[in-house]
């Protein structure tokens, strides 16, 4: 007879392969003993690693602790205090829920754990490579502390696949900096190797952590995001545009209070970035979402590292519009000597739910552009604001160096880049023309030639329709020669044919793969060659017109090429260089 070719693991070998899929590394192990003890409500995380966590990982915690009967049934696999039925998966809160990860460590680790519900009288427990290795009591505190040491030491292949410790530290370091940042009210000290690492106070905001965790120069490039759109809240923090690409990028998403991998979120958010940064450079996003919790599938990944939404598109568009309106505000404008305040939203002391959107926003910035009636105290999108009414205050203006408009506020001097300002402005005013039909053109009374290489010739031919549709109507002629017939009229000091001519130069041997990309490119191109110049000196009422402009703008603070069109120097710092302060 044939011996079967299936067979029964045995438990030892099934809880090794079941290990696998929660315990990759030491960061692994720090991640699931983590988030045990936050589930447990932990206020404050003590945590001890030596040599970057292959000889002991420990986690002490002051959460709800274990009697002696839970603690033994915890390192039994498919044990959970979390689920009791498959209803609830659906929008379940918790970080843990398999019920495999203790005892998935104690077949490839010496696991003990010492806990109790109480101060006083507790439980510690043994496991070595699986087996229970003794249950007795235990004098402590009430809470939880697990230690892990030698892991692996069973499954030497896999020991072997371990990264020096250093590489295993700097993992760890990064895991638990993310839970600092979404846990921002627990307290957390960290030591390696007796040295510590870490210690962090409970803190008020994502931005107050951000500077504890990375430092004043990180925090200092970011601003508030907070923005509610249905049922779906998106807030945190994004790079200013004209910080990015000047330090580390980082980037975080979290749905529900849970940390999760999501390209297709951070996609979404940088989308809102177009013609705010260079082309190439990508901005640090730290983004909390709140969704309600039967539009998530968290159960989609061994560790919980991603979700699944049951209406994606929704969610991403709801991202984008809230970094975009972030990027929108008075925060996103560059400046010096300017404590910021940053909005923020409630306390992640627990994972919010849907009862976090019936909260009142924060208070909005101010917005740098002062208006008649409160109900137009915002940067209005081009398209609305076409034949809006002159509500705006425009304050007494004045032109430095032929090249920047000045006014004050309160608080500071501002500076307008007279050329940025107006490639913002055109660029939004063409975008709108482009995506809604065209662009407003003059026929020209006697047609104009225009002698170009072949190469820029090709480029005219190939987006005559995309220029046709921004006012520049023409057609070749005798091999490279163009006759333009009608150009549109943005301004009075608009030079059409050097327009035309720098256009097709900048964008000769353009090769993006889209469309999309294409004309992009093309209306952000005729807009810096059409804005007024550095060196034009503007009349007064030229300048009210451009301000009047940048302020109906959605992202009056950048132009297309990522730089600043407005900064803000404080009084103070004027103070300060001057020896008043």
């Amino acid at each position: 007879m044939t011996a079967s070719r299936i067979a029964i693991l045995p438990p030892d070998v099934a809880d090794r392969i079941a290990a696998g899929e929660v315990v990759e590394r030491p960061a692994s192990v720090v991640k699931e003993l983590v988030e045990n003890a936050l589930d447990a409500g932990a206020r404050s995380l003590d945590l001890e690693i030596r040599e970057g966590g292959r000889a002991l990982i420990r986690v002490s915690d002051d959460g709800s602790g274990m009697t002696r009967d839970e603690v033994q049934l915890a390192i039994a696999r498919h044990a959970t205090s979390k689920i009791r039925d498959a209803e609830d998966l659906v929008g379940v809160r918790s970080f843990g829920f398999r019920g495999e990860a203790l005892p998935a460590i104690g077949s490839v680790a010496m696991l003990s754990i010492e806990t109790a519900t109480e101060d006083g009288a507790g439980t510690r427990i043994e496991v070595r490579g699986g087996a229970l290795d003794g249950v007795r009591p235990a004098a402590r505190r009430r809470g939880t502390t697990v230690s892990v040491e030698q892991l692996f030491f069973n499954t030497p292949a896999r020991q072997k696949f371990l990264r020096g410790a250093r590489s295993e530290w700097r993992a760890i370091l990064e895991l638990l900096h993310v839970v600092a940042l979404v846990r921002r009210d627990i307290r957390l000290r960290v030591t390696h190797d007796d040295k510590e690492q870490l210690a962090l106070a409970p803190a008020a905001s994502l931005a107050e952590r951000v500077h504890a965790v990375w430092g004043a120069d990180a925090a200092d490039r970011l601003l508030p995001v907070n923005d509610i759109q249905g049922s779906i809240r998106v807030s945190g923090l994004a790079e200013r545009p004209s910080d990015v690409g000047l330090g580390t990028r980082r980037t975080l998403v979290t749905v529900n209070g849970r940390a999760v991998r999501d390209a297709g979120v951070i996609r979404a958010a940088e989308a809102a970035y177009r013609s705010t940064i260079p082309s190439g450079v990508r901005p640090s996003l730290l983004l909390e979402l709140d969704i309600p919790g039967a539009d998530v599938d968290v159960n989609v990944h061994p560790a919980k590292a991603e979700v699944r939404f049951r209406d994606r598109w929704t969610v991403e568009r709801a991202v984008e519009r809230a970094v975009r309106r972030a990027l929108g505000t008075e925060d996103a404008i560059a400046a010096v000597g300017i404590v910021r305040g940053v909005p923020e939203a409630p306390v992640l002391g627990r994972p919010l739910g849907v009862e976090s959107l019936r909260q009142p926003m924060p208070a909005a910035s101010a917005p740098l552009f002062e208006y008649a009636s409160d109900t137009a105290a915002a940067p209005v999108d081009v398209d609305a604001a076409v034949d809006a009414d002159d509500d705006i205050i425009v304050p007494p203006l004045f032109q430095f160096h032929r090249t920047y408009i000045a006014f004050e506020r309160p608080e500071a001097l501002v500076l307008i880049d007279q050329h940025a300002a107006h490639e913002r402005v055109l660029y939004e005013r063409f975008l709108h023309a482009f995506e809604g039909g065209a662009m407003p053109s003059q026929r020209l009374l006697f047609p104009l030639t225009l002698h170009l290489s072949p190469a820029e010739a090709e480029v005219f031919e190939a987006e005559r329709e995309a220029l046709g549709k921004l006012g520049f109507e023409g057609e070749l002629f005798g091999g490279s020669s163009v006759l333009v017939q009608a150009v549109p009229a943005p301004h009075p000091r608009f030079d059409a044919e050097r327009c035309l001519r720098d256009t097709l130069a900048t964008l000769t041997g353009d090769r993006d793969a889209s469309a999309h990309a294409r004309h992009t490119r093309l209306i952000a191109t005729v807009a810096c060659k059409a804005a007024v110049k550095s060196g034009d000196l503007l009349a007064p009422d030229e300048m009210r017109a451009l301000y009047l402009a940048l302020a109906r703008t959605t992202l009056p603070a950048h132009d297309v090429h990522g730089r600043a069109t407005i900064l803000q120097l404080g009084w103070g710092e004027i103070d300060r260089r001057f020896g008043r302060a």
